[in-house]
């Protein structure tokens, strides 16, 4: 059983991007055979409408307009799965170096399986994705983990994938494209710029801390995962549940060439008005992949958005301030976001303490205890890498948040997990990251 060295790890990928072929280049729709612009449906779309769509989403209120623009609309869901086993006395995670379309960086590290249903289905024509029988037959496994998660939400309509991590006792054949990890060497390497993808860091977010107190770094996070908050839960719970109740917006999806605002430009569908992002048409050419290449739209952002999450220790306590965050997409309307969430273009609405308070540590660098560029989703965003920060704040520092603020411990976030569709994947992402 091969057990390798985070420095091996590292040179196992600066490997494998110096050898593998990739080429992704820019078309236009009319070159991005066999998709289409739809007129019966209103949407891009390709003749099977496998894998997904983008049509026009318009949210109003009051008959008011207070949204207009694309939204991926992909009405399945996928597996990301991780398999884990322990070696040496020593849990280990089977991570894959894959390449999607959109990364900006050719290999991320990836869970065991990254795969959608008209993936595993073998809708693209291709083979079916290595390790698959795992998970189709996890019952015969210590299941760790089994979600239905949330994807992004200002960017697909309802979107959602099964996080499943299974342990295995026996040996198992490790592909090429494979190795095993331990959770420090996965933690390490989310430190380095978009290394670790999305995909690898929500299904670990669903991992509740693990180990005896003398094992954890972070003493105060040992306890925050025994528990600590009375109450929180039943606030946040409260909140959430009337802003499901009494929020007046209503969205529906519209033809994508009918939206306010969007047209077709040079190539792609770009707002008229400065937008967080555009929808561009790729023509892909990828070593190793079940199907080596086709074309696709991707969505391009217009600049790294950035997501914090703050956190402080109260009474030996670490808490973490959440927010109830809605998205034109989500699929129950709201879930939990982190203490900050804001997109490269702004929407104009106005700092919050928060913001403030967020934005001065960051200027002073301040209890800063992480602060990367991670990627999202390669296979439906080109080249999107955010800025995901964690702060450490005093314990007086802001001891009232504004409203829709929380402030809980991490056993109440672990409790919102195992319920699908509480936590965004923002807020997930960055509990990925957090030290045990």
């Amino acid at each position: 059983m091969a057990v390798h060295e985070t420095k091996e790890l590292l040179e196992w990928i600066s490997a494998g991007n110096a050898e593998v072929h990739v080429s992704v280049e820019k078309t236009t729709l009319d070159e991005c055979f066999p998709w289409r612009y739809d007129d019966v449906t209103g949407s891009i779309c390709n003749p099977g409408n496998s894998f997904f769509r983008i049509s026009g989403l318009r949210v109003t209120r009051s008959g008011e307009t207070v949204l207009s623009q694309p939204i991926i609309v992909q009405d399945e869901i996928g597996y990301l799965g991780i398999i884990r086993r322990r070696i040496d006395g020593e849990m280990h995670y089977l991570m894959q170096a894959k390449i999607e379309p959109g990364n900006i960086n050719k290999i991320q590290l990836s869970p065991t399986i990254q795969a959608t249903k008209s993936n595993f289905t073998c809708r693209h024509g291709g083979s079916r994705p290595a390790y698959l029988e795992h998970f189709m037959n996890a019952s015969g496994y210590r299941v760790v983990a089994d979600r239905i998660q949330s994807e992004q939400s200002s960017r697909f309509l309802g979107k959602r994938n099964r996080n499943i991590i299974i342990e295995i006792d026996g040996d198992i054949e490790v592909l090429p494209s494979h190795r095993w990890m331990t959770m420090r060497q996965i933690k390490e390497l989310m430190r380095v710029d978009n290394l670790v993808n999305m995909d690898t860091r929500t299904v670990l977010s669903c991992l509740p801390p693990e180990g005896e107190a003398d094992e954890f770094t972070d003493l105060a996070m040992y306890r925050s995962a025994e528990g600590g908050r009375n109450g929180s839960a039943t606030e946040i719970i409260g909140y959430m549940n009337d802003y499901k109740m009494f929020d007046e917006t209503e969205r529906r999806l519209v033809p994508l060439y009918s939206l306010d605002d969007w047209e077709m430009r040079d190539g792609e569908f770009v707002c008229r008005e400065p937008y967080s992002f555009r929808v561009v048409f790729c023509d892909i050419e990828i070593e190793g992949r079940e199907v080596r290449r086709w074309r696709q739209p991707l969505l391009e952002a217009t600049g790294p958005a950035t997501f914090g999450l703050m956190t402080r220790v109260i009474g030996g306590v670490r808490e973490f301030l959440v927010r109830g965050t809605p998205e034109a997409g989500c699929f129950d309307r709201i879930e939990l976001g982190p203490s900050v969430q804001r997109e490269y273009v702004r929407d104009g609405a106005e700092d919050t303490a928060v913001d403030k308070l967020f934005d001065a540590h960051l200027k002073s660098g301040e209890g800063v205890q992480f602060d990367t560029l991670l990627s999202e989703e390669g296979g439906r965003f080109y080249h999107e890498q955010n800025r995901n920060v964690v702060v450490d704040i005093g314990a007086d520092e802001l001891p009232e948040p504004p409203a829709g603020y929380f402030w809980t411990d991490y056993k109440t976030l672990g409790t919102f997990i195992r319920s699908s569709n509480c936590l965004n994947i923002q807020l997930r992402n960055l509990m990925s990251v957090l030290k045990w």
